[in-house]
């Protein structure tokens, strides 16, 4: 038998034209996105697994709106809280990359300061991200809650796909339709008829600013959606909204 070594470059060969193929898949799915709309997101369908196998049932809300059907209050609030250059970064905001990278660097390091004055008593950091709207919606459309550097890159790549084949309100109208407001809430729409018994083009600036503040961590503040930090920043996101930019 022949050692490894010798197998090595068709090894390598098949491993290129393997993620060659997985590109040109998510190329494809994509590129299909700008005519279909996208029936479920990965992490749709992980957490309807999560649901069955915890509850038994899976309690869904979700209910396609086209952009126009959105009104402007929820865009505006969404990109005012998540993304304010959204019309105008090419998908990745490297400014708030690096940003977050150094307040994660600054919250390890704190971390580790008060873990050697009290070993007993671990401290976790406290992760900052910096990602985009477009971000946020590759990671949910196709790939795994992994946080690893694979995982990383195949986001960046498919944000850049995305920016490629999709027009920013068309990127903006899937991210609104699939983002998650709760447990198996999913959807800008699904979304004001939960909390606010209303239809999402009928939200007000305050309503639609309070259902922007809850994306970071939707389960958590779907548990006091009127609390004192919920009440407090959407205030904030709700001044900024006028000075939005939406894309055209």
């Amino acid at each position: 038998m022949k050692p490894i070594r010798h197998h090595l470059p068709k090894l390598l060969a098949l491993l290129a034209i393997s993620l060659l193929a997985l590109q040109a898949f998510f190329a494809l799915r994509i590129g299909a996105m700008a005519f279909v709309d996208p029936q479920s997101t990965a992490f749709q369908r992980s957490e309807a697994w999560r649901l069955l196998v915890t509850h038994g049932q899976i309690a869904w809300a979700q209910e396609w709106r086209d952009a126009d059907q959105l009104g402007r209050q929820m865009p505006r609030a969404v990109i005012a809280s998540e993304d304010s250059e959204f019309a105008t970064h090419g998908g990745i905001d490297w400014e708030a990359v690096e940003e977050a990278w150094a307040r994660n660097q600054r919250a390890e390091a704190r971390a580790e300061r008060q873990m050697q004055r009290n070993p007993n008593r671990p401290v976790r950091a406290k992760v900052v991200g910096g990602s985009t709207i477009t971000q946020q919606l590759a990671k949910n459309l196709l790939l795994s809650g992994e946080r690893t550097l694979p995982r990383k890159a195949q986001e960046a790549v498919l944000t850049l796909m995305l920016e490629a084949f999709l027009d920013k309100p068309r990127i903006l109208e899937i991210y609104l339709n699939n983002v998650e407001w709760g447990e198996g809430v999913f959807g800008a729409q699904a979304a004001a008829r939960y909390y606010f018994r209303r239809d999402a083009a009928q939200l007000s600036a305050e309503q639609a600013a309070r259902l922007a503040v809850m994306l970071p961590a939707p389960k958590r503040f779907e548990k006091n959606p009127a609390s004192a930090y919920v009440l407090g920043r959407a205030a904030t996101i709700a001044a900024r909204m006028g000075a939005v930019a939406l894309p055209p």
